[in-house]
């Protein structure tokens, strides 16, 4: 899957195994993957920025791609991802790096980052911006206020995989891969995507018939379950509560699409205003808003996405 010199292995982290693909020397970007993605998603990341004299290394988070999947629900927390990237760091022999996160990569970057800052050299962030901790209020409870119950996080909290399963993995990730919508997500009870997939579906310029088939091979392997778990931690918000008020103290930059569904959800998009974003991440450079562009952007815009990437990381 993606040769022309992407290398790759696993490595022992916190006590499971994570698979590693990487390519290039000289300073580390560690890219960090959403949902539903894995490695694969930074694969423009990574030939463009080794072309730039980077070593960039894009793992499977746990419970994606070719990573171990704890059975246990309760196993996907910030914490024990954030664990698990200490680990990655240690095994490649990195005491700092620079960071590039998307979607639930997003969030683990600014834990890592409030985390342990001293082994982040500067972030690039992309489509979540940071959510400052609240410890009075539980984040699923708060979705369900404002969005209701067939909000998608929501949904996601219960047993969606049966309905996922009877629509289709190919058809699952074509649709969300390539048709979310710029507004808040939600899945009907008991028909999940199946109003929206009714819709024929043509693959953008962006997303070739053999790059969707990558992902569909791999979810094919690993089923949703896993990392669908990510979503089902949320509540565990209260054991963040020892850096309520706390800053991300690292150099950063933001960029979302306009038509990214984050950037159109009510609540969400006020979070990414310059001003908002800096009272909790000081050192935060700049917000970029990318008109025309959707949730995945560093596979919609891959040249303008690692063009940002390199001309902020040559600052440090």
């Amino acid at each position: 899957m993606e040769g022309n010199g992407i290398e790759h292995r696993t490595v022992r982290a916190n006590g499971i195994n994570i698979h590693l693909a990487e390519k290039g020397e000289g300073p580390i970007i560690l890219f960090l993957h959403g949902f539903p993605e894995f490695w694969y998603s930074w694969r423009h990341q990574l030939h463009a920025l080794a072309s730039f004299g980077y070593r960039a290394v894009a793992p499977d988070l746990r419970g994606y791609g070719d990573s171990d999947a704890p059975a246990d629900v309760n196993s996907y927390t910030y914490f024990h991802v954030v664990g698990d990237l200490i680990g990655v760091l240690d095994a490649i022999g990195a005491d700092k790096v620079f960071l590039v996160g998307h979607d639930w990569g997003a969030l683990m970057a600014w834990y890592l980052s409030l985390f342990r800052p001293d082994r982040v050299k500067a972030l690039v962030n992309l489509s979540v911006a940071f959510p400052p901790i609240d410890a009075m209020n539980k984040p699923i409870d708060t979705f369900r206020a404002f969005y209701g119950d067939e909000y998608y996080i929501c949904r996601f909290q219960g047993a969606i995989e049966t309905e996922l399963a009877e629509i289709g993995i190919d058809k699952v990730l074509k649709y969300t891969l390539t048709s979310l919508p710029a507004a808040p997500f939600y899945l009907s009870k008991g028909k999940a995507l199946r109003e929206q997939i009714d819709i024929p579906i043509t693959l953008p310029s962006w997303l070739s018939e053999d790059e969707l088939r990558c992902y569909v091979t791999q979810y094919e392997k690993t089923r949703f379950t896993r990392s669908l778990n990510y979503y089902r931690n949320l509540d565990f918000w209260e054991l963040t509560t020892p850096w309520m008020g706390s800053k991300v103290e690292v150099p950063t930059k933001f960029i979302v699409g306009d038509l990214d569904l984050t950037y159109n959800t009510p609540g969400f998009r006020e979070s990414m205003n310059f001003d908002v974003m800096k009272k909790h991440v000081p050192l935060l450079d700049d917000v970029v808003v990318m008109k025309g562009v959707g949730h995945f952007l560093q596979e919609e815009k891959p040249d303008e996405i690692n063009q940002h990437i390199h001309d902020f990381f040559q600052k440090f």
